[in-house]
Parts: structure tokens; sequence; C-alpha cells
């Protein structure tokens, strides 16, 4: 491990930001955008669904991102290299690992939809807003739930999946993940084992693991068992403190579960990084600040117990931040594939070309720019 890499410096000075696409949002073109404009922006970690297409174009965003870097050295902070790329897996039913579905058939005529309206992700439409198709579209959908309550009919369900252990293998030769995270819940001790076994053999290939896990009776019992299923470990290990999942769009008070529980578990002084996720927001900084858990600069995390909270994971916040700006790239590139004459041929028309956030340079810096607003908030400090 070569400790000059700058996702590890930023880990140990307390300055570690992680982008979370989404363990299950599969919406290839919105993974390439966003890991672009928060790789440009200077992320430190880009954490992405357990689906080889989903880091396939989290990796072609990296080599874009390298590509701009060498022509425009000083749009990134430092210049020291692109993030390490996550993928998370499940040992157990997880919210994070499901998608909505309904039946659109079966929807009263005269129901106001507000689980469409609810959607942070757009992921569900009826015809009039995409022709032929009503229902939940299953690549956008990341399983927040927000719709489950909401239906007046209360038609939704959910279906989950857990992680293959056959597939962290290939996973991890074949498409060149840097780290990998582990979603679990307290009480989990034999499924995570289970998952973990399959790991094992391969985790000297890692920069990085992650274990993240809500709150409950017996975490800090839990996770130390965690603990000593895992050791030893070859690599940094980060407990993800999952605050209040899925929520930093909502409301800027979801932030405070997640510090809450941060403090929780510094206190506990594991062994490891401790970073937060789960309703953190652009108020998370500033309540650490506030709370005295942000690292000094003459302190040094990479020696243990660690007192200070490491970095903070951002996931429906940061890309709700961003959705605007590809909203306006769709419909740009919509607009200008209908425009193709439909006599012209096929090969003419750049359709690669259709979603990515590069070919606009006027979206590109302002999606830098929103980026690294929120990204400099952890890294300024």
């Amino acid at each position: 491990m070569t400790e000059h890499y700058h996702p590890l410096n930023s880990l140990k000075s307390g300055r570690w930001f992680k982008l979370i696409c989404g363990a299950s949002f599969q919406h290839l073109p919105a993974v390439r955008n966003l890991t672009l404009a928060y790789t440009l922006a200077g992320a430190d970690c880009i954490d992405v669904a357990a689906d080889p297409a989903a880091v396939a174009a989290a990796k072609e965003a990296l080599q874009v991102a390298s590509e701009l870097q060498a022509k425009t050295p000083n749009r990134r902070f430092g210049g020291k290299g692109l993030p390490w790329l996550m993928v998370s897996l499940n040992d157990g039913e997880d919210p994070h690992f499901r998608k909505a579905e309904f039946n659109p058939a079966d929807c009263p005529t005269d129901c106001w939809r507000p689980c469409e309206k609810i959607c942070p992700a757009s992921a569900i439409v009826f015809q009039e807003a995409v022709e032929g198709f009503s229902g939940v579209i299953d690549q956008q959908c990341y399983g927040c739930g927000r719709c489950l309550p909401i239906c007046p009919s209360q038609l939704i369900y959910t279906r989950s999946y857990v992680s293959a252990p056959a597939a962290i293998a290939p996973l991890i030769l074949q498409s060149g993940a840097d780290a990998l995270e582990i979603h679990t819940q307290v009480g989990r001790e034999v499924d995570f084992a289970r998952l973990w076994s399959s790991i094992a053999p391969w985790v000297d290939r890692l920069k990085l693991i992650a274990i993240s896990c809500p709150d409950g009776d017996g975490l800090i019992d839990y996770l130390r068992t965690l603990y000593q299923i895992i050791s030893p470990l070859p690599c940094p290990l980060i407990w993800q403190t999952d605050g209040r999942p899925m929520s930093g769009d909502i409301g800027i008070g979801t932030t405070r579960a997640s510090v809450k529980l941060g403090q929780k578990v510094l206190a506990a002084q594991l062994p490891g990084f401790v970073q937060l996720a789960g309703g953190t927001n652009d108020r998370t900084v500033s309540k650490l600040r506030a709370s005295g858990l942000l690292l000094d600069g003459g302190k040094n995390l990479s020696v243990p117990p660690v007192q200070y909270i490491a970095g903070v994971a951002y996931g429906s916040y940061a890309r709700v931040l961003l959705s605007p700006i590809l909203e306006q790239l769709d419909t740009m590139q919509s607009d200008r594939a209908l425009a193709v004459p439909a006599a012209k041929p096929a090969a003419e028309v750049p359709t690669h070309r259709l979603n990515q956030l590069e070919a606009v340079p006027e979206l590109l810096s302002e999606a830098v720019s929103l980026a690294r607003s929120l990204v400099s908030q952890i890294k300024s400090h």
C-alpha cells in the first residue's frame, strides 16, 4: 500500500469523501456522469452496485476524468490520482438492496399518483411521462422505500436480493474493484461469516474494506464480533455508520442520526476508521465541526484508536444535487436525437455520446462546480 496515494491520505487526515451511487442503482448513464463529476470535484471513493455493467460505467468515467485531468491539471485538488472504486454487497435483506414494484393496471384511474411525485430517482412513471410504459423503471430505482407508505391503495411492494458468494471472485478479479463494502445488521454473525468466507481468499487484492451497519441493540458487541471474523486484515477498514439510510435529501435534520451513530461507534474505539453515511447532506460537516468530531491538522488518524470522524459518504443528497443538470443533459440529448432526420443512416448518429456529460462542456463545468461545493466541505476543514 503506497501511503502517498491520495484516497488513503484523505482517510488518515479526516478528509475522506465518498460518493454513493447506490447499491441498487443501475441507471448506467447517471452512474457514469455522477462518477465523472464527483471525481473531478475531488472524491476519494465511488461506491457502485455490484453489477459488472455499473462497474464498467464508473470505470469509463474514471478514464475520461483521467484524460480531462491531464489536459486541465488544476480542475481537481492536488492532482494526485483517481478515487478508489468500491462495490457494495449484503449478507441478508437490506433496504439498500431492493427494488420497488407495482402493477399499474391495478391503479385506480382517479389516483393522484403521489408515488410518482415523491420518488427522488424519477423511477416511477406513467404512460404520459414515458410513452408505452407505466410502473417502476427498474434501473433507476434504488430502494429508498418512500413510495411504499404513500400509495393510497397500498399496491407497491419490494423485491429484495442478497449478494451471491459465488460472484465475489469474478467481481474482484474481473471488474477491478479497489474496495468492497459489506452491508449487515445486528444479529447476522453467521450470515456475515458465510459471505466473508467467499471474500477472504481475495482480500489481499483490495485497498479497502468497509462494513456498513445501522444502529441497533447490541451494535458495538456485534461490530467487535465482525472484527474478530475478518482479522487479520491486510488493508484499511472503515466502519460506515448508517444513521438514517437514504434520507439525506429529505431535510437538514436527517444528519443528526448519522452524527449520533458516528459518536457511538467512535466511543467504542474499534480498530479502523469511522465514516458517516445515512442522512448526510450539506449540514453534516458543520454539525461534525460543532460537535468537535473533525480532526485537527496536526494529528494523524492512522494511529489507533481513532478519535475523529475520518470522512463522510453522501448518497441521495449528492445524487439529487446534480439531478437538475443530468435531467437537462437528458433533455438536450433527447431533443438532439429527435432532430436527426429519419432517413439518416444510424451509423452517422453519434448515439454513444448522447448521454455523456463531457459532451456538453458547460454542463460538465456546472456539475463539477456543484459537486465541489459538497466535496470541499470535508476537504477544507
